[in-house]
């Protein structure tokens, strides 16, 4: 083996183990953001998959050298990204019950077998109400709460989302009032208001 082959093939290990670590690091906290937000495991490992994916085709964001380490922050990058895909998910679901709605006259839900089927509604409802007042928000807000929830810190929100780090807090206290208002709407809409 030459020289510069030697070189590549220890430059490729060396990415693919620092990749690995990253995804080891960052998988189960992006899963569990993404579960929350998409509520089924199987579209949650899907979202992860495609967070990871992009990750993997952006080597920018994680292969750094000697001369010139990596200085982007991975964490916030991963979710944003997650925050972007699970927002097009809760939006997408948003106009999928609409047209069921229409279709059916109704509103469908899932249902699972709980020891206390009156308390697996409740919670279902519940779930499907944060999940629309999400998607009827700004996408920035709603990315903002996302993140925040998944324990981003200040400075991490500021670089995902590319604001000012002064200015987290006040985005926040929008954000939460924002969506008090619509979850609020929503649910006296539904006839749920409780």
């Amino acid at each position: 083996m030459t020289t510069d082959a030697w070189t590549r093939a220890a430059a490729q290990t060396r990415d693919e183990a620092t990749f690995d670590a990253l995804f080891l690091t960052h998988y189960q906290p992006i899963f569990r953001l993404l579960y929350r937000i998409a509520g089924t495991r199987e579209e949650a490992e899907d979202l992860a998959q495609e967070t990871f994916l992009r990750l993997h085709r952006s080597p920018e964001l994680w292969k750094g050298t000697r001369e010139k380490p990596r200085e982007h922050n991975v964490r916030a990058w991963l979710y944003r990204v997650a925050a972007n895909l699970a927002y097009n998910v809760l939006r997408s679901q948003q106009r999928r019950t609409r047209r069921e709605d229409v279709v059916l006259g109704q509103t469908l839900s899932a249902g699972s077998w709980e020891p206390n089927p009156v308390e697996a509604a409740e919670r279902e409802e519940e779930r499907v109400a944060v999940r629309h007042a999400l998607a009827a928000l700004p996408e920035r807000q709603a990315q903002l709460l996302l993140m925040r929830h998944a324990g981003l810190s200040y400075r991490e929100l500021a670089e995902a989302l590319g604001i000012a780090p002064g200015s987290v807090g006040t985005s926040l206290v929008r954000a939460e009032a924002a969506f008090e208002r619509v979850y609020q709407n929503l649910r006296s809409s539904e006839g749920g208001g409780r």
